[in-house]
């Protein structure tokens, strides 16, 4: 079959980056029972992953075809690589900072990288959906399994035993390369202008279409939303509920399992019903989960007894992380339908804005639940989590009318 051992490779390296990157919330509990920082001072872990995310994102998206989508990935896991290394022998809050921001850069690469080859080795709009629904369901298995590899490793006895993680880590790494390494990639590279300069120029001019603006601003305020609950949910876990730090990790799977299933399930409901209608159903009931168990979580309770097993686990404990079944398919239905509507010699720099715009939602909203985490608690926190989810559905109102409104001049 075409391209099956490039797409098996895509698949891949998204698991590798799915643990990596999304282990932010699993260190930054971490730093602050390992290293003693607060919750203030943990968070910055997200803007030294995200910041790198966009400033690569910025600099290399045009030039990345003529570099070559699979040197950039190879990069990306050499790099990451040496990050893992260094947290090991480093051990300290200043190396969880280089980890994160070699991860940062090393995801720019290989995220461009697997966003440009999707509409290259995808023939429809059907199929690019399709695709980029599973690959982005298949990232959220990875980190899945991020939460249970971590806790595997915890221990009572030595509070550094956790670091032993990143040497599976590096195996994985180190096979993802192999693998890399010897697929073949069957493509053509597409340029939009004649040099580097006009090539960023033209990408720059991108940002100025009134459509590509709105999906960009939509991109921003949905990966505010998801990051916000997923870097503060193991902390959010063992401050609330008293779950000891072993469940807090663990249960937090359940939002990153009900992410990958939701974005499985989006990919048949795509071809049901309009993108649109299924986009705003899933913002409401997200929020209506949030306004159902947020009230009767109080006040953080620091007397509860700890809850170190499944069983005893109360109900609300469960049915938080529930909200990733329905801000699920949001993503990738936002990141296909405008990657579908562009040339292909577009795909590259378009992904690039939308990279640096979701880094910098990411970076935003964990920040401010970080911030409001320490000053009026995690329960508290998350009631800002309403904002980012009424504005996402104001952008996509927006979307649905300028792409009519465009329909109706292009007939």
């Amino acid at each position: 079959m075409k391209n099956t051992g490039i797409k098996i490779s895509l698949f891949l390296n998204y698991f590798v980056f799915a643990i990596l990157l999304n282990s932010v919330g699993i260190v930054i509990a971490k730093s602050i029972n390992v290293y003693g920082v607060s919750e203030s001072q943990a968070s910055v872990l997200e803007a030294f992953k995200d910041l790198p995310i966009a400033i690569v994102s910025f600099i290399v998206a045009s030039f990345l075809p003529r570099f070559g989508y699979k040197k950039a990935m190879l990069a990306g896991l050499a790099i990451v690589f040496a990050g893992c290394l260094l947290m090991i022998f480093g051990n300290t809050f200043l190396h969880t900072k280089i980890l994160f921001m070699s991860i940062g850069v090393s995801f720019a690469l290989i995220k461009l990288s697997v966003y440009s080859l999707i509409g290259i080795i995808t023939d429809s709009k059907k199929e690019h959906s399709s695709f980029m629904s599973s690959i982005e369901g298949f990232f959220m298995v990875g980190i899945a399994f991020a939460y249970f590899l971590f806790p595997a490793f915890y221990s009572d006895t030595n509070e550094n035993a956790w670091l032993n993680v990143y040497y599976v880590l590096l195996v994985i790494i180190a096979l993802s390369f192999v693998f890399l390494l010897f697929s073949k990639v069957e493509y053509e590279i597409e340029s939009i202008g004649t040099s580097l300069k006009e090539d960023l120029l033209q990408s720059l001019k991108l940002i100025l279409i009134p459509l590509v603006l709105v999906f960009l601003a939509s991109a921003f305020f949905f990966v505010m939303i998801e990051q916000g609950i997923m870097t503060w949910l193991p902390r959010f876990n063992e401050k609330i509920f008293s779950f000891s730090e072993v469940l807090a990790t663990q249960m937090a799977v359940i939002f990153a399992l009900s992410l990958a299933l939701g974005r499985f399930v989006a990919g048949y409901l795509t071809k049901k019903m309009s993108w649109v209608f299924l986009v705003i159903i899933c913002v409401l009931i997200s929020g209506g989960i949030l306004l159902a168990v947020l009230p009767q979580l109080k006040v953080d309770v620091e007397s509860l007894t700890e809850i170190s097993s499944l069983s005893d686990v109360p109900v609300l404990g469960f049915i938080l992380p529930l909200i990733g079944l329905f801000i699920a398919p949001i993503y990738p239905l936002l990141n296909s339908t405008v990657l579908s509507s562009l040339p292909k010699s577009l795909h590259s720099p378009m992904s690039g804005l939308i990279i640096i715009f979701s880094a910098l939602g990411g970076t935003l909203g964990s920040r401010i639940v970080g911030e409001l985490f320490e000053s009026i608690g995690g329960a508290n926190a998350f009631y800002f989590l309403l904002i980012p989810m009424a504005l996402l559905i104001i952008f996509v109102l927006l979307i649905d009318k300028i792409s009519k409104k465009e329909a109706q001049v292009n007939s």
